[in-house]
């Protein structure tokens, strides 16, 4: 598993969590903030914070989160 890490994106600072295969539990400012899996190369979905249920739709932070972890992970292997 890997450990948690910081990302800078949009002169903010995301702490991220790892979780099961392609999950990663994201927090903003200290609080937990969202919840993201990768759906495709170049496509993150953000999770419902009750249910776990992806939630389909274009979101830009998502996305960038996204591509930084896949980035990270690409360059870490």
């Amino acid at each position: 598993m890997l450990e948690p890490f910081d990302l800078e994106i949009f002169d903010n600072t995301y702490s991220v969590f790892p979780e099961e295969e392609g999950v990663y539990t994201i927090y903003k400012d200290g609080k937990e903030y969202l919840q993201i899996q990768k759906d495709t190369e170049s496509q993150w979905l953000k999770l419902d914070p009750a249910s776990g249920i992806p939630l389909f739709g274009l979101d830009e932070e998502v996305n960038a989160i996204g591509q930084a972890i896949a980035a990270r992970e690409g360059n870490s292997r």
